[in-house]
């Protein structure tokens, strides 16, 4: 369905320039005529008639030209917008995720690139799938698990999707510190903001301080709860 929605934008841009350049030679043609007439030494009352309304045809094409001219920049600039956005955004997410993850994180595999350029795309369920796939080939990676449940939350508008997204990640293996406090915090984040669960909330900040006490991540969870007035 997509294709064939860039399909008839390319024929209405092919369309435009047609008309546009028709336009244009019908144009030439009258002006000419024009100044054939005007040439005629022997001018008569039926050549100045023919002249004046040459000239109202060429008016009144001159504004089917301009016309032209605006659909076809129009229809030109959504042609280059989707090329950039389908071609060149993907190149560029890439090119930027390889700046940021390149210092002390691993590179992103296939899948991650073929993920995020189908979320430049607005595929998302396709993305999701995408991710799913990078998850599987590299377990020990939370950005699959944490780029799903920002698709579902903020592209889906599924908070209860990414809530399950993250309880599943958490659930599926044994995570470095970082990693598990980093989806833990994720995952309290959504019950405190989307589902305005303060409670739940709470308990997995409580989570983070009992399973990684005397580290950064508990005293992030403390601060947390006291900012809810909770400690």
């Amino acid at each position: 369905m997509k294709w064939i929605a860039y399909l008839i934008l390319a024929a209405l841009c092919v369309g435009s320039f047609l008309y546009f350049e028709s336009s244009v030679n019908e144009q030439n043609k009258i002006k000419d005529r024009v100044k054939l007439l005007q040439l005629v030494q022997e001018r008569d009352e039926e050549n100045d008639q023919e002249i004046a309304k040459l000239k109202t045809e060429a008016e009144s094409i001159g504004n089917q030209k301009i016309f032209g001219g605006i659909l076809l920049t129009f229809l030109g600039a959504g042609v280059a917008g989707i090329l950039f956005v389908t071609l060149v955004l993907p190149m560029l997410a890439h090119r930027v995720a390889h700046l940021v993850y390149d210092s002390g994180e691993a590179l992103e595999k296939d899948a991650m690139h073929d993920a995020r350029s189908l979320v430049a795309q607005g595929e998302y369920e396709q993305a999701i799938e995408a991710f799913r796939l990078a998850a599987v080939n590299d377990p020990l990676n939370r950005l699959p698990w944490v780029e799903i449940a920002r698709i579902q939350r903020g592209h889906l508008e599924d908070p209860d999707a990414a809530i399950l997204t993250l309880r599943t990640a958490l659930e599926s293996q044994e995570w470095q510190v970082n990693d598990a406090a980093f989806l833990l915090f994720r995952l309290a984040e959504l019950y405190d903001e989307e589902r305005q669960d303060r409670s739940t909330a709470a308990s997995i900040m409580q989570q983070v301080i009992d399973e990684f006490p005397e580290t950064r991540h508990s005293a992030n969870a403390r601060h947390k709860l006291h900012t809810w007035g909770i400690v």
